[in-house]
């Protein structure tokens, strides 16, 4: 079995590292982010201020990640097979 990297996170749930995600400051204080130059999420007011303190503080591509809903939870494959969901 091949090498994979990646974050581990909370229960031992294999998470891969966040990426492409980059952003953009606007004259009217909004922030607009991209994932592979594509608009993924617009931001303004007090939640952009809050964004932004989040980026400065921590990983920025796992923070735009969480804000956008575009990362992994580690629990796809069991939600999936759950009998609401058809499986």
């Amino acid at each position: 079995m091949g090498t994979r990297h990646g974050l581990y996170q909370g229960w031992g749930v294999r998470v891969s590292k966040a990426q492409g995600f980059t952003y953009e400051e606007l004259g009217d204080g909004s922030v607009v982010v991209r994932h592979h130059g594509r608009r993924a999420a617009v931001v303004r007011g007090g939640r952009a201020e809050q964004f932004l303190r989040e980026v400065a503080a921590g990983d920025a591509q796992l923070v735009m990640a969480r804000w956008t809903g575009n990362y992994r939870r580690g629990n796809e494959r069991s939600a999936r097979q759950h009998p609401r969901n058809g499986g």
